[in-house]
């Protein structure tokens, strides 16, 4: 037995698991409420863009729980703790000025949380599935820079924020399919 890289706590993968397909769920339902409403800025479309950073920091910390009963690193989950909880209040401002400015403040804290994101996700690997996690963080970092480029659109609207979501979920899916299984196909027989 290799005693130089400690096993992850037996409920660490269980945990992320629910939490990833928890996340799954919740991004189609957003989804598909927010591209019902993605044309204009009305009071259901500004309440889900405030729903979904703040959905972000309340999965986050159950995230931290589950890293610290592993003794798995934390710093990237507070990172992402901060940018989605200031997101909220930028996203707050924004929404008085029209699309364009969520767009750019979406795409400011698509690009940050999908670094955070690629950083957790390869800090990870050990338990498996986060693959997924790690391709993710780099489509957000880049779809956040073509938000920014969007809000400069002569029509702007929230639909790509919608399509957004709904990938991001989809990598949530499967890396909770495939979490704790990446890990126990590379024990040795």
């Amino acid at each position: 037995m290799d005693t130089a890289v400690a096993a992850p706590h037996a409920s660490v993968p269980v945990t992320l698991r629910k939490l990833y397909f928890l996340r799954f769920a919740f991004a189609a339902v957003w989804a598909a409420l927010l591209f019902a409403t993605a044309d204009a800025l009305g009071p259901l479309s500004t309440t889900l863009l405030l729903v979904y950073p703040l959905f972000d920091v309340a999965a986050a910390v159950v995230d931290v729980r589950s890293a610290k009963a592993d003794g798995g690193p934390v710093t990237p989950l507070y990172a992402n703790i901060a940018i989605s909880s200031l997101t909220v209040l930028a996203l707050a401002l924004a929404a008085t000025s029209g699309i364009p400015a969520v767009l750019r403040v979406w795409g400011a804290w698509a690009v940050t949380a999908g670094i955070v994101q690629l950083v957790a996700g390869a800090v990870r690997r050990h338990l498996g599935g986060q693959w997924p996690m790690i391709v993710s963080g780099a489509i957000s970092t880049l779809a956040g820079l073509s938000f920014v480029t969007q809000a400069g659109a002569d029509d702007p609207s929230l639909g790509s924020l919608a399509g957004y979501a709904f990938l991001g979920g989809v990598f949530f899916l499967v890396s909770a399919l495939r979490l704790g299984r990446d890990r126990g196909a590379r024990r040795p027989a």
